[in-house]
Parts: structure tokens; C-alpha cells; sequence
């Protein structure tokens, strides 16, 4: 079974303008915003202008200059936010949920950089 995406998710509706966003990059192929819902002082989102629900759709359906602009929208995003070490900042996260058991909130491909403060351990050693 192949993907089906909503053009009704809430970032379909961002990116044709019908709610608003604080924006901190937008290419060609993607846009980078502040999530409302910070969980740390820095929390932004990199999403795709194409119609992709999770990264596995993304990474198999979409073009190469998708793919590269997406990937160097994060860098750019993390160079303007100065949280890059290799610039002196003190890094950052990158997460992006998928499906059910990764508890994706939204059917639209979304990477949130988060930084700011110490975030700990992503998963607890059981």
C-alpha cells in the first residue's frame, strides 16, 4: 500500500498560506518555521513543499534537488540559529516521528532541529 497524503494537515495549510508561521528559511523546496509548541529554547521545523508523508516516502520519491535543499535548509537553519559546533555553538537535535510507533503527529514530512539547553538522553537504556 503506497502513501496517501492529506492536503489538509496543518502544514499543507501553512504552506499555501492559510495560517501563519514565524519563518526562518524558505528555498525553493522547503520551508523552516518556529514550532509553537517549543519543548526547548530553540525548536524549529523543516518541512518539504511537496507532498511527502514521512522520510522513507521522501527519500524515495523525491527529486534530487528536494532532497539536497532539504538537507542544506537544516544546515542553514542551524547556522542561523548559531547553535552549529562548528561555529562555537553547543549543537543541536534532530528528530523526525514516523508512523504510529515513531508518534507522528502530523502526515507530512517534518524534522524538528531542537537546541538550546542540555536536551539528555534520547532513549532511556533499558
Amino acid at each position: 500500500m503506497g502513501y496517501v497524503y492529506d492536503d489538509q494537515n496543518i502544514f499543507a495549510k501553512i504552506l499555501r498560506g492559510e495560517i501563519p508561521n514565524t519563518t526562518v528559511l524558505e528555498t525553493e523546496h522547503c520551508l523552516a518555521f518556529h514550532d509553537i509548541y517549543a519543548q526547548a529554547p530553540e525548536h524549529v521545523l523543516v518541512i518539504p513543499k511537496g507532498p511527502y508523508v514521512c522520510f522513507d516516502h521522501f527519500s524515495n520519491m523525491a527529486s534530487a534537488e528536494e532532497i539536497v535543499d532539504f538537507t542544506r535548509a537544516i544546515g542553514q537553519v542551524a547556522l542561523a540559529l548559531k547553535v552549529d559546533p562548528g561555529n562555537g555553538g553547543d549543537g543541536y537535535r534532530l528528530l523526525a516521528n514516523t508512523g504510529k510507533n515513531g508518534v507522528q503527529d502530523v502526515p507530512h514530512l517534518h524534522v524538528h532541529l531542537v537546541a538550546g539547553r542540555p536536551l539528555g538522553r534520547m532513549l532511556r537504556n533499558n
